[in-house]
């Protein structure tokens, strides 16, 4: 059954399981206003409560310096760990620097395959 779906300009969110599912709409750019108004969103509709949080970020073309700092960081709220589902080689590269970079404060990892991303939230349920 899925809880409190809403969606925005950039992206679709809902809670099943247990589980924050949230997934970007294909070809988004993501500056520091779309990274608040997503964190925004994520937090209304969790109400409150700390989820695992799958990430679907395979529809994000780019996004600048400022908006990947924010996500690290403020992103991180009401979260007990991420995983993000990508799918080509340049975002793995890009969010392996991400996490070794930015330093998220919840366990994260990255992952190409939702089963795979799953598993690893299921210790945060």
């Amino acid at each position: 059954m899925i809880d409190n779906y809403h969606e925005n300009e950039f992206a679709l969110f809902w809670i099943q399981n247990d589980i924050f599912y949230f997934e970007y709409k294909p070809n988004v750019v993501i500056n520091l206003k779309a990274a608040q108004l997503v964190v925004a969103d994520r937090i209304l509709v969790q109400n409150e409560k700390a989820y695992p949080v799958l990430c679907d970020i395979r529809g994000i073309m780019d996004s600048d310096k400022a908006a990947r700092d924010y996500l690290a960081q403020s992103g991180s709220v009401l979260t007990k760990a991420v995983s993000l589902i990508g799918n080509d080689t340049v975002l793995l590269s890009i969010m392996s620097f991400y996490i070794t970079i930015n330093k998220p404060r919840v366990p994260t990892k990255f992952f190409t395959e939702e089963l795979a991303a799953l598993a690893f939230l299921e210790m945060y349920t």
